[in-house]
């Protein structure tokens, strides 16, 4: 039976065992409350053990390059409830896909199926968008109402026309 956090959380996440919880710090913690890391598998969870588990904070998913999933993360996207007009225009550039509101609730998590290069960051004046698909984890939660419970595919080049 899926829980209502799962309800929010697309299978082709929840299936896979890369999920670990996270401390106030935005630091990875194991199920048990110790440090998990980015590299080390045997630190991360399924998805039931980790929404069970009361350590830390809430739950988050580790990528893996091997998984093909990319997270574009726009910081700083969302001012009084409204997208601002550079993160819009972001958006209406890629397909729409499961997104949600970081832990902040000013910025925007996108996720698809695709490939980027090692992590990368770019801060031009009011926008800050970073894109990762290895070695990182992702705080999920808090999904934008309205948009997809899966994962469009990332259009190729799309990545170097963000940056």
């Amino acid at each position: 039976m899926r829980t209502e956090q799962a309800e929010r959380v697309p299978d082709e996440l929840t299936e896979r065992a890369r999920w670990v919880r996270y401390s106030s710090r935005k630091v990875p913690l194991r199920v048990d409350g110790r440090f998990a890391a980015v590299n080390d598998p045997s630190s991360w969870s399924d998805y039931a053990t980790a929404s069970r588990s009361s350590a830390g904070q809430g739950v988050g998913f580790v990528l893996t390059a091997s998984d093909g999933f990319v997270v574009v993360d726009l910081d700083h996207a969302v001012k009084a409830g409204r997208v601002l007009p550079w993160a819009q225009r972001i958006l209406d550039a890629l397909p729409p896909t499961y997104m949600e509101r970081g832990r902040s609730g000013t910025g925007l998590h996108l996720w698809f199926r695709g490939n980027a290069a090692a992590g990368r960051r770019i801060r031009r004046g009011e926008e800050a968008i970073e894109v990762y698909a290895d070695r990182r984890y992702i705080i999920v939660g808090g999904r934008v109402p309205g948009t997809p419970l899966s994962l469009a595919e990332l259009p190729e080049g799309a990545v170097e026309q963000l940056l």
